[in-house]
C-alpha cells in the first residue's frame, strides 16, 4: 500500500464506526434486516442462493418456458426472504418453524402450478377451491415477504388495491366499478400472467436478477476499490478535486449498482474524510454524497431496477432506454459538477488540496480491464444480443477477466493446491453468486408485490379513471397535468421504494399523460425520473439520511442539501412531455427515430438545458461569477426555469436573463476591503 492510500485509509478510519453502523441500518431499512446465521444454516442459505444464481445464469442461455420461469423464480425469493429476512427483529440471527413453514410453502405454491400446467390457466375465470387456496396463500406470502424486506408500506398499499377490486360497487363515483369475488381476483393474480407472475416479475427474473449477480461479480473482483481510487486519481490535487471525486466516483461506482444507498454509504465511507478536510460542512457534505448516490439510479448501463420495467412496460429494447437516460445522465453530472466547481469558491476552497491516491496510468495499466466489464454489456448489445445474453456475456468476461491478476482473482490461482473445498467456499466466486441472490429479494418481493397492483389495475380500469380526473382538475392543460403527475408520482415515492413508484404510477397516471398526446417513452421516462426524486425526499430520503449518519449532521438539513445539488437536473424531465423538441433530449426514444432525427434540434435543446442548469446552478447556490445578490439569484432561477421549458420566446427571454445577471456581477464594483 502506498503513503497516499495508507493516508486515505487512516483518514476513513477516523470516521466513528457508530456512524458507519448508523448507515447500515438505513440501508438495511432500503434491502431489509438480514440474519446472519452461523454453522449448517448458513450453509444451507449460502447454497441455495448459490442455485438461485446458477439456475438464472442457466435460464439466460437456455430456453425455460414462461409459465415455468417465473413461478420458480417467485419461489426462490420466497423461500430465501423467510431464512434470510425474521418475521420480527427479536427473532433475529435464527431461523424460526413459521418461517420453514412460509418457506416450504412457497415451494408448494410454485409446484402446484407448474405441475398443473395449461388446465390451471383455463380455468383463471372459475378457479377450484385448490387454486383459490394455494392463490390466496400465494398473495398471503408476497405481502409478509414484502414486509420484511421493505417493511410495511408497500403490503398496506397492495392491502388497499385488493380492496378496491372486492368493493367495487361500494365505492362513490367516479371510483366505482362492478367488483370481482376473490376467486375472480385470485385466478387473475395466481393463474395468470397479468397478475402476481406479470410484468414485473418477468423483469425480476430475466433481467434484475443477471444485473444484481453482474454487479456482484464486479464488487468481489475488486471493481469497486478500483472505481473509487481511479476517481481520486483522476481529480485528486485540484482545489475542487474532493467534490469532483465524488461526482465521478458515484457514476463510476453506481453504474454497475444501480443503488442510491450503497453507493452513498460506499463512497461517503471513504470520501467524507476528503470532503472535511477541503472545508465541506458536514450537511453540505452528506448532501453531495446523497446526490452522487441518486446518479447510480439513472446511470448506464445498469440504472435502477425500474428502467428494465420501462423496456417491458413500452416493449422496446433495452439498449433503447439506455440510449434515452444518455443525455439527461450527461446534464445531471453537468450540474452536480457546477455545483462543485461554485463550492469550491463559495467556500473559500481555493488553496486547500489533497494528494491523489495513485497515477491514473498506473492504476488504469494494472486495472484497465474492469471497464471493460462495463463497456462490455453495451459492446454485446451493439453486436446484435439481447440484454439478457449480454449481461450473461458481461458476467462472464467479468468472471475470465478477474484471473488477470492474483489479487482480483474470483477463484484462488492455487485452488488445487490442497483444500479445495474450503478454498472454493470461500472464494470471491461463491460469494458472488451468493450476493447475487441476495442482493435482488428485496427489489424481487416488491415487483411480485407490484403485480398485485397491476393486475388490480389492468382487472379494474382504474388506470383510464385515474387519467381522466387527473386531466379533468388540469383543465385539459398538459403543462397543469404534467405538475399534477410529477406531484403524484412523488407523493407515492414517498412512501414506497422507486420501482414501486415507477410501476404504481406507470399504470395509473402515464395514462394522463398519453391522454394529450405526449409520447409513451417519454410519459414513461418523465415518470421514472420524479420516481426516483423519491430517494431524497423525506420520510423514506435513505440516502441523505444515511449520508447524514456517516458525516454526523443533520439528516434533514442534509436532505435540503441535497435537494439543492440535485434540483436543477430535476426540471428536465419537463422538457421531456411539454414540446416535441424536447424529446430530442431522449434522443428520439429510439434507434430507429435517431436515425431520422434532426441533430441541430437535439444540439440546440441539449445546450438550452445546460445553460438553464447553469443558471438554476448559480441561482440555488446564490454565486456566479461571484456571491450573487438576492435580486440576481431571482433572476437566475427565473431564468433556469425559462430555459427549461421548450420554446423560443421562453429561451430568448432566459438566455436575457443569464446574460443581464452576468452584466450586472461584472460591472458591480468589488466591495473594498475593511
Amino acid at each position: 500500500m502506498s503513503e497516499h492510500q495508507a493516508e486515505r485509509a487512516q483518514l476513513s478510519a477516523d470516521i466513528d464506526a457508530a456512524a458507519l453502523q448508523k448507515a447500515e441500518e438505513y440501508i438495511e431499512q432500503e434491502e431489509g434486516a438480514a440474519n446472519r446465521l452461523k454453522g449448517w444454516l448458513a450453509v444451507f442459505v449460502t447454497l441455495t442462493a448459490v442455485a438461485m444464481s446458477a439456475f438464472h445464469l442457466y435460464t439466460a442461455y437456455a430456453i425455460v418456458p414462461t409459465q415455468t420461469l417465473r413461478p420458480v423464480h417467485v419461489a426462490f425469493v420466497l423461500f430465501l426472504s423467510f431464512l434470510v429476512f425474521p418475521v420480527a427483529a427479536r427473532y433475529r440471527h435464527r431461523v424460526m418453524w413459521w418461517d420453514w413453514v412460509a418457506a416450504l410453502l412457497a415451494v408448494a405454491v410454485a409446484f402446484y402450478l407448474v405441475q398443473g400446467g395449461d388446465d390451471l390457466t383455463d380455468r383463471n375465470t372459475s378457479p377450484l377451491p385448490w387454486d383459490i387456496f394455494f392463490g390466496v396463500c400465494l398473495i398471503a406470502l408476497v405481502l409478509e415477504a414484502m414486509r420484511r424486506t421493505a417493511g410495511w408500506v408497500m403490503p398496506v398499499i397492495c392491502l388497499a388495491f385488493i380492496a378496491y377490486a372486492l368493493a367495487g360497487p361500494l365505492l362513490p363515483a367516479p371510483w366505482t366499478h362492478k367488483g370481482y369475488e376473490v376467486g375472480r381476483l385470485v385466478g387473475v393474480m395466481y393463474l395468470t400472467l397479468e397478475g402476481i407472475y406479470g410484468t414485473a416479475v418477468d423483469v425480476s427474473s430475466s433481467l434484475i436478477i443477471l444485473f444484481t449477480i453482474f454487479g456482484a461479480f464486479l464488487q468481489y473482483s475488486g471493481a469497486g476499490r478500483f472505481y473509487i481510487d481511479f476517481s481520486f486519481s483522476a481529480m485528486g490535487g485540484k482545489p475542487t478535486g474532493a467534490g469532483r471525486t465524488v461526482v465521478l466516483a458515484s457514476f463510476l461506482l453506481g453504474g454497475p449498482s444501480g443503488s442510491g444507498v450503497a453507493t452513498t454509504v460506499t463512497l461517503g465511507s471513504v470520501a467524507y474524510p476528503m470532503l472535511a478536510k477541503v472545508g465541506y460542512e458536514k450537511n453540505a457534505a452528506g448532501g453531495l454524497l446523497a446526490a452522487g448516490g441518486l446518479g447510480a439510479i439513472i446511470s448506464p448501463p445498469v440504472l435502477g431496477a425500474a428502467a428494465f420495467l420501462i423496456a417491458e412496460f413500452l416493449k422496446i429494447s433495452y439498449l433503447d432506454v439506455l440510449l434515452m437516460a444518455v443525455i439527461p445522465t450527461i446534464l445531471f453530472y453537468f450540474a452536480l459538477f457546477l455545483m462543485v466547481e461554485i463550492d469550491a469558491r463559495k467556500y473559500g476552497m481555493g488553496n486547500t488540496t489533497f494528494e491523489k491516491v495513485d497515477t491514473v496510468w498506473n492504476l488504469t495499466r494494472h486495472y484497465w480491464f474492469h471497464f471493460l466489464s462495463l463497456v462490455s454489456i453495451i459492446a454485446f448489445m451493439l453486436w446484435g444480443f439481447s440484454p439478457v445474453l449480454s449481461v450473461f456475456w458481461a458476467t462472464v468476461v467479468s468472471f475470465l477477466t478477474s484471473f488477470l491478476r492474483a489479487d482480483t482473482a474470483l477463484l484462488p490461482r492455487d485452488l488445487f493446491r490442497g483444500g479445495v473445498l474450503r478454498k472454493f467456499s470461500d472464494s470471491g466466486f461463491m460469494k458472488a453468486m451468493e450476493g447475487g441472490s441476495i442482493g435482488v429479494l428485496n427489489v424481487a418481493a416488491t415487483c411480485a408485490g407490484a403485480g398485485v397492483i397491476v393486475g388490480v389495475v389492468t382487472l379494474t380500469g382504474l388506470g383510464l379513471k385515474f387519467s381522466t380526473i387527473v386531466i379533468d382538475y388540469a383543465g385539459g392543460s398538459l403543462l397543469l397535468t404534467a405538475i399534477f403527475t410529477s406531484l403524484v408520482v412523488w407523493i407515492v415515492g414517498l412512501a414506497v421504494p422507486v420501482t414501486a413508484s415507477y410501476i404504481i404510477c406507470a399504470v395509473i397516471a402515464a395514462p394522463a399523460l398519453t391522454k394529450l398526446g405526449v409520447p409513451d417513452f417519454a410519459a414513461h421516462m418523465f415518470i421514472f425520473y420524479y420516481a426516483v426524486l423519491s430517494e431524497v425526499s423525506p420520510p423514506t430520503a435513505l440516502s441523505p439520511f444515511a449520508a447524514a449518519a456517516i458525516t454526523g449532521g443533520d439528516p434533514y438539513k442534509t436532505t435540503l442539501q441535497c435537494w439543492k445539488y440535485t434540483m436543477p437536473a430535476f426540471l428536465v424531465p419537463f422538457m421531456f412531455v411539454l414540446d416535441p423538441s424536447g424529446q430530442g433530449l431522449l434522443l428520439m426514444g429510439s434507434t430507429k427515430a435517431l436515425a431520422h432525427a434532426n441533430w441541430w434540434s437535439i444540439a440546440e435543446v441539449t445546450l438550452t438545458c445546460a445553460l438553464g442548469i447553469a443558471a438554476l446552478a448559480a441561482g440555488f447556490q446564490g454565486w456566479a461569477l461571484r456571491r450573487a445578490t438576492r435580486l440576481e439569484r431571482a433572476l437566475l432561477i427565473v431564468a433556469g426555469i425559462l430555459l427549461a421549458y421548450p420554446g423560443w420566446i421562453a429561451d430568448l427571454v432566459g438566455i436575457a436573463l443569464v446574460i443581464a445577471v452576468l452584466a450586472i456581477q461584472v460591472l458591480r464594483p468589488l466591495p473594498q476591503p475593511a
